[in-house]
C-alpha cells in the first residue's frame, strides 16, 4: 500500500465518526512553536551555513493539531518550516496518524508516524521539551531528522506490569516503508558533484524497542534495534543501491528531582553499498558508532544548565579527522515565562566527521568551536 493511501486511511478512519460530533466534544488541541538560531564557528562552516561568519540561517516553525473524539481514539497531524543553511526552505509534513488505545496492555497508532528507536527520536521534533540547542549529533544528526523522524505505516504498543519487585516495561513494534527526501544530508556529496537523487528513496523497515522502568525510582533501562530493507535510488547520472542495515541502540535514563542523566549507544551497519554512475561499480561496507553521556540540572525555577560528551567513529573510514568527531558541549536553557525560552550552547569538537560539507569549505581545520544560540517560543 502507497505512503499517501496508508496516510488518507488513517485520518478517513479518525475523521469519519467526528464530523458527527460538535467542536467541543471533540476535544481539539492546537499547539505549535517557532525558534530563531544562530550558529557561529571559529573555523570552518558547518550544518551548510556560512558560520565562520556568524549565521541567522537557522529557523525552524512547527504547528500541530489533534483532537479525540473519542477516550479511545485520537488524531493528529504536525507540519513544519525549517531553513537551515542553503537546505530546506519548505514546509513539510512531520507526522499524521491515528491512534486507538485498547488498554494499558495494547494500543495501535498508524499513518505516517514517529519511529520510536532510541533515546530521542520520537520527541526530537519538540524543541521546548528538552534543553539542549543541538542534541548530541553524533546519533542524531540534524541534517537527516526530517527522514529519521518518522515512517509510513504503524506501531503497536504497550505497557506490561512486572510487579512491584521488578517495575514496568513499555513495548513498541514497528513496521511500515520509510522514505529519505533527496536533499537529506545523507545525499550531500552525491548533490554537490550534480550526481544527486532524481526523487526520494524509499524502503521498508521494522524493528522493535524495550524500555524497563526499574523499580529504582526515576531509572529507565532500554534498547531498539530498527531494520531497513534494500533499496534502490534513481541518480542523475545512474543509481545507489543500498544494502539492507539495522539501526541499533541502548540507552539509559535517570530522572531525580533537578537531575537527569542519560546515556546511549548506537550502531548504524551495512554489508555494502553498491554506487552506479558513469565511474565503475564498487562496493563500500559501512558500520558508524555513535555515544554520549549528557547531565542536566535545573539550577533556578527558570534556569537549567548542562554538559554532554559525544563521540562519532566510521569505523570502515580511512584512519584520520574524517573519521571520527568527539564533542564536548556545556548548554543552559532560560525559561523567561511559559512560553518562551532562550537556549545558548558552546561546542569544543575534535574531528571533521560530522556536519562539515566540502563544499562551504575551502580547507577544514580538525578542531574547532561552534556556538549556538536559539530563541523559541511555543503555545
Amino acid at each position: 500500500m502507497s505512503s499517501r493511501w496508508i496516510c488518507a486511511l488513517a485520518l478517513l478512519l479518525g475523521v469519519t465518526p467526528a464530523v458527527a460530533q460538535s467542536l467541543d466534544d471533540l476535544n481539539v488541541q492546537v499547539h505549535g512553536y517557532a525558534t530563531q538560531g544562530f550558529l557561529y564557528t571559529n573555523y570552518n562552516n558547518a550544518f551548510y551555513t556560512n558560520s565562520s561568519s556568524g549565521s541567522p540561517a537557522w529557523t525552524e516553525a512547527v504547528i500541530n493539531v489533534s483532537l479525540q473524539p473519542k477516550p479511545q481514539l485520537s488524531i493528529g497531524v504536525q507540519a513544519r518550516y525549517q531553513l537551515l543553511g542553503d537546505t530546506g526552505n519548505a514546509i513539510t509534513l512531520d507526522w499524521a496518524a491515528a491512534d486507538y488505545k485498547l488498554g494499558e496492555r495494547l494500543g495501535v497508532r498508524f499513518g505516517k508516524v514517529k519511529t520510536p528507536w532510541g533515546l530521542f527520536n520520537e520527541i526530537q521534533d519538540i524543541d521546548p521539551s528538552y534543553m539542549w540547542a543541538l542534541l548530541p549529533q553524533s546519533i542524531y544528526d540534524i541534517t537527516t531528522r526530517n527522514a529519521d523522524l518518522s515512517h509510513f505505516g504503524g506501531i503497536a504498543y504497550g505497557a506490561l506490569r512486572l510487579g512491584s519487585s521488578f517495575g514496568l516495561v513499555d513495548y513498541r513494534i514497528w513496521g511500515g516503508e520509510q522514505v529519505v527526501p533527496s536533499d537529506d544530508g545523507q545525499f550531500d556529496d552525491l548533490n554537490e558533484s550534480g550526481n544527486g537523487p532524481a526523487g526520494p528513496l524509499a524502503f521498508g523497515t521494522y524493528g522493535g524497542a524495550l524500555h524497563w522502568r526499574t523499580p529504582v525510582t526515576g531509572l529507565m533501562l532500554g534498547a531498539s534495534d530498527g531494520r531497513a530493507n534494500q533499496a534502490s535510488v534513481a541518480l542523475h547520472g545512474g543509481s545507489e543501491l543500498f544494502a539492507a542495515w539495522n539501526n541499533l541502540s541502548y540507552f539509559a535514563r535517570y530522572d531525580r528531582r533537578k537531575l537527569m542523566l542519560a546515556a546511549e549507544w548506537n550502531r548504524q551497519a551495512s554489508p555494502g553499498v553498491l554506487l552506479l554512475t558513469d565511474q565503475p561499480a564498487s562496493s563500500v561496507d559501512s558500520d558508524v558508532r555513535g555515544w554520549y553521556c549528557m547531565t542536566t540540572y535545573k539550577l533556578t525555577e527558570k534556569l537549567s544548565g548542562g554538559f554532554y560528551h559525544s563521540q562519532f567513529f566510521d569505523h570502515d573510514a580511512p584512519l584520520g579527522n574524517d573519521r571520527f568527531a568527539k564533542d564536548w558541549t556545556l548548554s543552559s536553557r532560560y525559561d523567561v515565562n511559559e512560553f518562551f525560552y532562550i537556549k545558548t550552547e558552546e561546542h569544543f569538537i575534535h574531528g571533521s566527521a560530522l556536519s562539515l560539507d566540502p563544499a562551504h569549505n575551502n580547507t577544514i581545520q580538525p578542531h574547532y568551536d561552534l556556538t549556538a544560540l536559539k530563541i523559541g517560543v511555543s503555545f
